[in-house]
């Protein structure tokens, strides 16, 4: 957090100067040592932050690809016309125990097309598919094969 204060310093200031860098490493410095106090942050959490940073950016690579590739069959889908379209909803329990896992989980699916998230109990989903086709294996998708990597990662680490 501290590096994106400092970043985001600079963008705003338009160049880089000696007084200009050292005014933003004392600004930086000291939103987040209040973000620390009054915020529940902690430098503990930063350095998790920095050691989940590839697998997250692998995660955002894949839910791309993945939104490409649901993009087009849905296309499919609603371009031909012979097929009639069966929307369904699907109820399934995650494989993942954390809440904040799980989120990312609810929004990744939410943002595949043809897909969205209508509830999040615990680890109980429910989805709405546009087509049957779209609802299988939801429990066991890439989403959920990597999620659940990155948990058992963070639990190694602990």
């Amino acid at each position: 957090m501290l590096l994106i204060f400092f970043a985001i310093w600079i963008i705003l200031n338009g160049k880089i100067t000696l007084e200009i860098a050292l005014f933003g490493v004392v600004i930086s410095v000291a939103m987040f040592l209040f973000i620390c106090k009054f915020m529940d942050y902690s430098v503990k959490k930063e350095l998790k932050l920095f050691r989940n940073a590839w697998a997250l950016l692998c995660y955002v690579v894949v839910l791309l690809i993945e939104i490409l590739k649901a993009n087009w069959g849905v296309a499919k889908l609603i371009s031909t016309s012979r097929y009639e379209l069966e929307p369904v909803l699907v109820t399934f329990q995650s494989p993942i125990k954390s809440k904040f896992l799980n989120v990312i989980l609810a929004n990744s699916i939410t943002l595949t097309p043809g897909t969205i998230t209508v509830s999040m109990e615990d680890d109980i989903f429910t989805v709405h598919c546009l087509d049957k086709e779209l609802a299988t294996d939801l429990d066991d998708s890439v989403f959920v094969h990597l999620l659940k990597k990155m948990e058992e990662k963070e639990a190694h680490n602990e």
